[in-house]
């Protein structure tokens, strides 16, 4: 359009060449927004493709993942009543303790007892 505006006649072209650089930059921007639109589908259609591309395998991916994610459960659910017994047993066990401890602080006073006895014992054997 430029190039023909040019070859009219001066009186004339002078009009055109005012319009052609009001057009310009609308005519810049249309096609800047037309590029981006393009862009934008065939960004919006490689995207659709590539989910619909993949929905088979997710269907295979979401079955294997079932299976982990139960197997998960299990194992989570089995270490789960190990921790509720080891909590039920654990004052059991600290009652027995202290139990054996107990036992054990006696036969030590009685071990204590007849070692003193017989040392004395003893002693008094020597002197006599």
């Amino acid at each position: 359009m430029d190039v023909e505006a040019r070859s009219l006649q001066p009186s004339v072209r002078a009009g055109f060449l005012v319009k052609l650089r009001e057009y310009k930059p609308d005519m810049t921007n249309i096609k800047n927004e037309v590029k981006r639109i393009n862009i934008s589908n065939s960004k919006k259609v490689t995207r659709e493709e590539f989910l619909e591309s993949g929905m088979a395998d997710s269907f295979a991916v979401t079955s294997d993942q079932r299976g982990t994610v139960l197997m998960s459960t299990e194992r989570l659910a089995q270490s789960s009543d190990g921790i509720k017994e080891s909590r039920r047993v654990a004052p059991e066990t600290e009652v027995l303790g202290s139990s054996i401890l107990q036992d054990l602080h006696n036969q030590r006073q009685s071990l204590l007892h007849a070692h003193n006895s017989v040392c004395f014992t003893l002693s008094s054997f020597i002197w006599t």
